[in-house]
């Protein structure tokens, strides 16, 4: 099952992180910008290069279409390459999808994203459709695929709708028993399923409420680099073996080069997994 993948790939290199690529053009190294004369291929390059730096640091990535699907036809067709890159070099591989379409939509989305000799393991999907925006896919959770459900997202303006109080529980935790009702039955071997939610790493409290709850949830722990994300709060979202969740991390770990002032973007990236993995050694162990 996929969530085991992970899980097994985060085991084995004894670092529960996940890079976000979200490539910005003007946020590259001055180099690629100069050498690509498509805004894309500069994007793609760039992630590909990071992805062969880290590949033995790292055990999983999530890649943004969005950033990718703005840059046109040659920036799909970079986001396609980009994550096969990522496959073959053995990373866990997310498509940072957080769509949320009707039933045929979604149906046709899971079998071209999921289906057949898809580079993809998991995609996020945004569930304020409602369940058949998300049902449609969980026909894939069954053919070793597996789905980040968006609960509780790390931008501020978030709360305006996901700390909304309703039937007298908040909006998002509501949305957290739906990711666990849909997951129902599709337990891997490390007891999580696959229908997995994406959380905040802003909220040390919801962390603790969401693992202490749903104890069959595995865990994206979103906005590491993000005002108000840190090791201490994303704790609280393993369990007491460090298993159950992945800190997914961006700018702090693809920008570190800006942080550095150095042109030497790998090394500038590898100092920042490696700090933030003994961060998070301070509060847990994965074991």
């Amino acid at each position: 099952m996929s969530i085991d993948v992970l899980q097994e790939k985060i085991r084995k290199t004894k670092t529960p992180i996940m890079l976000a690529l979200e490539p910005v053009v003007s946020q590259l190294p001055p180099a690629f910008r100069d050498r690509e004369e498509h805004p894309a291929a500069a994007c793609g390059a760039y992630c590909r290069a990071l992805l062969e730096g880290l590949k033995d640091l790292v055990p999983a990535v999530r890649i943004s279409y969005a950033c990718f699907a703005i840059l046109g036809q040659e920036g799909l067709c970079q986001l396609e390459e980009t994550a096969r890159f990522a496959s073959e070099l053995g990373y866990y591989v997310v498509l940072d999808w957080a769509r949320s379409d009707p039933a045929p939509i979604a149906e046709a989305a899971a079998e071209a994203l999921l289906g057949g000799a898809s580079a993809y393991d998991a995609l996020t999907l945004n569930p304020y459709l409602g369940s058949d925006a998300v049902r449609p896919y969980l026909p894939c959770c069954k053919r070793k695929k597996a789905l980040f459900v968006l609960v509780k997202t790390p931008n501020r303006s978030g709360m305006e709708l996901q700390e909304l109080i309703t039937g007298g529980r908040l909006t998002y935790t509501a949305v957290a028993d739906l990711v666990s009702r849909l997951g129902d039955g599709l337990l891997g071997k490390y007891a999580f399923s696959q229908v997995a939610a994406s959380v905040s790493a802003n909220s040390a409290a919801a962390l603790s409420s969401l693992r202490s709850k749903y104890k069959e949830l595995f865990l994206l722990v979103d906005g590491y680099d993000q005002t108000g994300g840190n090791a201490k709060n994303c704790a609280n979202a393993f369990d007491r073996l460090g298993r159950g969740a992945v800190v997914c991390a961006g700018s702090s770990v693809t920008c570190a080069w800006q942080e550095e002032n150095t042109e030497d973007f790998v090394s500038a990236a590898r100092k920042a997994v490696d700090r933030m993995k003994r961060s998070l050694g301070r509060y847990i162990t994965v074991l």
